[in-house]
């Protein structure tokens, strides 16, 4: 039986300016029996011969491995069919772990064995630069089964998952026609069987980077993001509303408007089903923490906005504009004083 407790797996497209920094952020972490595996996705540059050099003074920990190019997802799966750790630990080549993220993960998932991930937070940097800005997810699994229905409250390169999980969830989807993003969607279907966590402290340099392996070539990402989304509200709602009302719910959320059933989906309908989600993911709505009641009324309130500008057809909306704007100007005139 090995006795490695982490993988982490890199994944390396076109790294060579930034690979050596997160190479060296991860074998210094304060972890025993950790083993690294760096996986060079047929990168034109100098990303594998980086990676060998550190292979040679990372006393055996380090194993490095070249392929012919097969996209992020499946480089992460083959990581994850060669990982021995009990653990897989996700970082990017651009990233940068912080001291103690490793450690503390694997003592949360030690402890809370009814847990299959956890993330961290992630102070973002663009390129070199900090930034003031972070991700600053939320903590607790029902907040983020909540979250989850629309987006993607995880970092992807802090997260710490049970080999057993990833590998009896398939791993990631390899599918082009659903990632990317491939995250959101292995967290979805991981989420709808086990609890999911993060842990709240800044853990992760996050590095925005043009031109990173997960960015690369076309990216019709909000798109395939609506689709997860829906699916995830369906798996929560269904059966009380069909996949076409969902799937309203979520284009409603992040574009504003609906691909379909325009009409069908008023103010009160949207409404109803996310405070159906919500209490299907948090019972009884006078046991929902302070943390669980503002992520419901954040995202009640971002549906909300979007119907006010929906109640009068879009080629009426000039004429009713200047309408309102000259009964304004004229009641204006009548508040004037008489001389």
């Amino acid at each position: 039986m090995s006795s490695i407790k982490v993988t982490a797996i890199v994944p390396v497209y076109r790294g060579e300016r930034t690979l050596a920094q997160a190479l060296s952020s991860l074998l210094a972490q304060d972890i025993d029996d950790l083993e690294v595996i760096v996986i060079d996705d047929g990168s034109p540059d100098r990303s594998a011969d980086i990676a060998l050099t550190m292979q040679q003074a990372a006393d055996g920990r380090l194993t490095v491995l070249r392929q012919s190019n097969r996209g992020l997802a499946a480089t992460l799966n083959r990581g994850i069919e060669l990982a021995r750790g009990k653990y897989i630990a996700r970082q990017d080549q651009d990233d940068i772990v912080l001291a103690g993220r490793l450690a503390k993960q694997l003592a949360y998932l030690e402890v809370n064995s009814d847990v299959a991930m956890v993330g961290t937070w992630a102070h973002i940097y663009a390129d070199d630069t900090p930034t003031q800005r972070y991700h600053r997810h939320p903590a607790s699994n029902e907040v983020l089964q909540l979250e989850l229905l629309f987006d993607n409250p995880f970092v992807h390169s802090s997260m710490m998952i049970r080999t057993d999980v990833l590998r009896e969830a398939g791993g990631y989807c390899e599918d082009k026609s659903r990632q990317p993003p491939e995250d959101y969607e292995l967290w979805s279907r991981i989420a709808r069987k086990y609890r999911v966590a993060n842990i709240p402290e800044v853990l992760t340099i996050y590095r925005e980077v043009a031109g990173s392996m997960s960015r690369d070539g076309e990216n019709p990402f909000l798109t395939k993001v609506i689709g997860i989304a829906a699916e995830n509200i369906y798996h929560v709602v269904a059966p009380d509303y069909p996949a076409q009302d969902c799937s309203a719910l979520v284009e409603l959320y992040h574009r504003g408007r609906m691909a379909a059933c325009r009409d069908s989906l008023t103010k009160a309908k949207a409404r109803k089903m996310l405070d159906i989600a919500a209490h299907r993911i948090g019972g009884d709505k006078r046991a929902w923490s302070d943390e669980f009641q503002a992520a419901h009324r954040r995202i009640r309130a971002h549906l909300d906005s979007h119907f006010p500008g929906r109640r009068i057809p879009t080629p009426l909306l000039g004429p009713a504009r200047w309408l309102k704007h000259g009964a304004s100007r004229l009641l204006g005139l009548r508040r004037l004083p008489v001389s």
